[in-house]
């Protein structure tokens, strides 16, 4: 396979209208070489994640068409569902205008040890199951989703949380 990375290649941003209204996929990262990402349902298009791509994850994401990310956190490329079983496998990629933002659209995988297909580590389905409330001065949140999709404790048992306070 990584042979097969190593031929996936971006372009050389070299003009505004190629940019912007190419056929050429010239992705633009930020400083931190990173790339924002946000994960989409393809069934229902319901944004599921938000996260960061760096070159290699994107390449092992256009050639496996399996979701690869970028933890800031634990500095490294990680493969969703490689621990829980939860594989986002990608239906269709989308870049933006100028190339600086990519949409996943993904059909989720059940988790290894039981339950409903999810995406959150926490065990929901969305990683945004609470909104902002906002009322008489005070703003606090509300949970969207009324219970969880799967058991985290049991899908990810022995594995540290990947929160960090």
């Amino acid at each position: 396979m990584k042979n097969k990375i190593n031929k996936i290649q971006f372009n050389k941003r070299t003009s505004i209208v190629e940019i912007e209204e190419g056929y050429n996929l010239c992705p633009k990262f930020n400083k931190d070489n990173l790339l924002p990402c946000i994960t989409v349902e393809t069934k229902t298009k319901e944004i599921l994640m938000f996260s960061y791509i760096n070159k290699l994850a994107f390449k092992k994401s256009i050639e496996t068409k399996k979701a690869h990310y970028f933890s800031r956190s634990r500095e490294s490329i990680w493969l969703k569902g490689e621990t829980s079983g939860m594989f986002h496998n990608i239906k269709k990629m989308f870049i933006d205008d100028d190339q600086d933002c990519v949409i996943f659209e993904v059909k989720l995988a059940k988790p290894t040890k039981g339950g409903k297909a999810a995406s959150c580590h926490v065990g929901y389905k969305s990683c945004f199951y609470r909104k902002i409330e906002y009322k008489e001065g005070q703003a606090s949140l509300k949970f969207t989703e009324k219970k969880k999709s799967f058991n985290p404790e049991k899908v990810y048992k022995g594995i540290p949380n990947p929160t960090k306070i």
